[in-house]
């Protein structure tokens, strides 16, 4: 399978260079062009937008759900602990937290193999807000022809208080963008109520102003240039596609030749295919690409152009699908796959890996405790002619409450336990504690034992028993 990085045609039609009168000179991959997207209505076009405010509604919601004494979804950077719902991850739990990035990674891939880059076209942050930001554009400075023309223009009035009120609008947007997002590292109230009154700390005023400036950049100005020319995914996403993936595919053999005609006219008496060379498919696209030369790396499968040529199909009166999510396969009359090798393997990888998740996630323990011996002497004899061996107990209190933790030895007969056997820790706190352990001589039957510190406590009426083997030293 080969992906056309650099298509035949340049896609003039939706890339224009301000101040260049010859718009047949334009490069799609020359940055300093712009692209002005064609508003479009359709099935495609519905379902994405959809999908982007139901995305946008979610990211902008969720910080704002208590749970108990905070928000259900709060990353404690400062206290190092990420809590999701009932869920709290410990610095020791982060093998949870990059499991929970792999499996997003493979379910990327799986559905990617699958569906191609529907990621990109309906969920990707990037898109979201790009056409979120394109919207504002449209309502404020109109359809895509007056805005080419408003570009073009010598500043007046007019122009002015437009683009000044589209990029109010914008920055208001990444505002509000920049302050949820900070508010899943800091409390919510906190963030916005201490923003407005100027109480904020310095940092969370520069992390504001840069998701601001980084938001509006990316979806205001940079827009296609990120899928282009920065983002990886639109560069590897070949290792993962097939001639049975599920792509935007343009029906070479049905709309060739291409070329205008009324709707009265019988295409197949002109020698015509059912293209009739509007260019809508070009004008609609968020990249500014032609995708009837072909697959583009460039394409995220956003299906603008599928409603574009089915809205000039019906139209016309001709079938619609001219342009369509089909598979190389299918645009080549060979039977399609829907279950190969490598599609199976992404999804058994995936399952296995969210049923170990669910699994470790279930079974955190709700105490963590570390042993470490006295390093300065194995053992010694204390004033009763005793064995005594020092030791520093670490207890972590892995739950959001306080409680009282009972602590012993175990695997040594007549051990004593010298320092405090009855500890409470609150919740989130290491208690550092050193004790010792003594025996009588004569219970030793060998110079090293292996010993269990053992701690008890009761969480939501069950006994949790904790234990950390370590080793006694004797003569």
């Amino acid at each position: 399978m080969t992906i056309e990085s650099k298509p035949k045609d340049y896609s003039k039609q939706n890339r224009i260079k301000i101040h260049q009168p010859d718009a047949s000179k334009a490069d799609r991959f020359d940055p300093s062009n712009s692209i002005y997207v064609r508003a479009v209505d359709g099935l495609w076009t519905r379902v994405r937008r959809r999908m982007g405010w139901i995305s946008m509604l979610f990211f902008l919601i969720l910080p704002w759900i208590p749970w108990g004494d905070r928000q259900a979804v709060w990353f404690n950077l400062a206290e190092q602990k990420f809590h999701v719902f009932g869920l709290t991850i410990w610095p020791q739990d982060l093998t949870l937290l990059a499991a929970l990035f792999m499996i997003a990674a493979f379910g990327l891939f799986f559905v990617t193999t699958y569906l191609g880059r529907v990621w990109c076209g309906y969920t990707c942050p990037q898109t979201v807000w790009t056409f979120i930001f394109i919207w504002f554009e449209e309502k404020i400075e109109g359809a895509r022809n007056k805005r080419i023309k408003l570009d073009q223009m010598p500043w007046s009035f007019d122009k002015l208080w437009r683009k000044t009120a589209k990029h109010t609008a914008w920055v208001l947007v990444a505002l509000l963008t920049a302050m949820t997002f900070v508010s899943y590292f800091v409390p919510t109230r906190e963030v916005y109520i201490d923003v407005f009154t100027l109480n904020a700390d310095g940092s969370i005023y520069f992390w504001v102003i840069f998701f601001t400036l980084a938001t509006y950049g990316n979806a205001g100005w940079m827009r296609e240039i990120m899928c282009i020319h920065m983002c990886p995914y639109a560069r590897f996403q070949a290792a993962m596609f097939d001639k049975n993936t599920y792509i935007v595919g343009y029906d070479t053999k049905r709309g060739e030749t291409r070329g205008p005609r009324s709707r009265k006219a019988d295409p197949k008496e002109m020698g015509l295919g059912d293209c009739i060379d509007c260019d809508l498919c070009v004008q609609v696209c968020p990249t500014g690409i032609d995708i009837r030369n072909g697959l583009q790396y460039e394409c995220i499968n956003c299906g603008a152009c599928i409603d574009a040529c089915d809205n000039t199909m019906e139209r016309m009166g001709y079938d619609k699908g001219l342009i369509s999510y089909t598979t190389e396969n299918k645009l080549d009359n060979v039977q399609e796959k829907v279950l190969r090798p490598k599609l199976v393997g992404y999804g058994v990888v995936l399952t296995v890996m969210i049923l170990l998740f669910v699994y470790a996630s279930a079974t955190i323990a709700p105490v963590r405790m570390d042993v470490i011996r006295d390093r300065n002497a194995l053992y010694r004899e204390n004033s009763r002619g005793e064995i005594e061996n020092t030791f520093t107990i670490k207890i972590l209190n892995k739950t959001e409450y306080q409680h009282d933790y009972k602590l012993s030895v175990d695997g040594l007969d007549d051990a004593k336990w010298i320092g405090p056997d009855n500890v409470s820790i609150a919740a989130g706190e290491v208690l550092t504690l050193p004790i010792s352990v003594a025996v009588d001589p004569v219970v030793l039957k060998r110079s090293v034992t292996n010993i269990n510190i053992v701690v008890e406590t009761e969480i939501n009426g069950e006994k949790v028993i904790t234990t950390q083997e370590t080793r006694f030293f004797g003569e």
